[in-house]
């Protein structure tokens, strides 16, 4: 199963690119692993909202195999033992791609909600887009070491 983390605009900040690109690389070990991005709208407010989900469903390209997982602060806040769960039912399933979507400063279009498979969050605090990233794939590293029965979790 590949996981890809489609976010809307770039990583800024030097210690996130760095600490996002030492996760991808872990997981890419063992699962094919990348992050894209899709450029930010201008302005703010609902249109801008829009535009950047248009963008975002359009990376992500949901095929019947895929799953479009969006992370949103209402989302489920799973412990990591639930996030192995939870990818290792998907990896079970036959799913190809796992396509994690992260919203802009407004948050997630009401069409890629209702594109999403399953809407997670990372707990009930407010996140940088940069730190929420980073945290994201730190979870999925660390589900992953979960599975293959790894020391990390420890």
């Amino acid at each position: 199963m590949k996981i890809e983390i489609v976010a809307v605009d770039r990583l800024r900040a030097p210690w996130a690119r760095a600490g996002v690109a030492e996760y991808l690389e872990r997981i890419g070990r063992t699962t094919p692993a990348e992050r894209r991005d899709v450029k930010a709208a201008r302005g703010d407010g609902a249109a801008a909202v829009a535009e950047e989900g248009q963008r975002i469903l359009r990376a992500a390209s949901i095929g019947p195999r895929d799953r479009l997982v969006a992370l949103t602060p209402d989302g489920d806040a799973l412990d990591s033992e639930a996030w192995a769960r939870l990818l290792d039912g998907w990896a079970t399933e036959g799913v190809a791609r796992l396509v994690f979507a992260i919203g802009g400063a407004g948050g997630l279009a009401p069409e890629v909600l209702a594109a999403a498979h399953r809407r997670l969050g990372l707990g009930p605090q407010t996140l940088s887009h940069e730190l929420a990233q980073l945290v994201l794939c730190e979870q999925i590293y660390r589900a992953a070491t979960i599975l293959r029965g790894e020391p990390y979790h420890k």
